[in-house]
């Protein structure tokens, strides 16, 4: 049995304001963030929250530290996590919050050896899964 949904408190009902937007359910529903840590959580909601329309934000390890009481350790070991996933861009001091369309292996990062031209090539791969599937259920999807 489902509980019927309603408003809590409507006074408070929440709007998208410009530049604000909402965190993408896909980020949930196709598990883009299932085993990672939940500084990789924290830092993925950070910068969400701070990037421009087009995902982009300056802020240094320090500062996005100082705001989630981490350390820029923590910061630069949680950012790999998104990176790894394929959530976010990395060449210091610019964090771009990807796109969920596509999932790419290791985008541009400043700690990895990967080029644009790598990660270009990487943007029409496909999931293993998906190649499979038709295989284990005899050709059908």
């Amino acid at each position: 049995m489902h509980a019927k949904k309603r408003l809590l408190c409507p006074e408070r009902l929440r709007r998208v304001h410009r530049p604000f937007g909402w965190v993408d359910a896909r980020l949930i529903r196709e598990g883009w963030l299932d085993g990672c840590s939940p500084t990789a959580w924290a830092l993925y909601l950070f910068w969400v929250t701070v990037a421009d329309a087009q995902g982009l934000s300056y802020y240094a390890d320090e500062s996005v530290a100082r705001h989630l009481g981490i350390t820029p350790a923590a910061v630069r070991s949680g950012r790999k996590e998104l990176i790894d996933v394929g959530l976010l861009a990395y060449d210091a001091p610019l964090v771009q919050v990807l796109g969920l369309d596509k999932r790419v292996v290791a985008p541009v990062s400043s700690d990895s050896s990967r080029s644009l031209a790598t990660i270009k090539r990487a943007e029409d791969a496909v999931w293993i899964g998906d190649i499979l599937r038709p295989m284990v259920h005899g050709g059908r999807q």
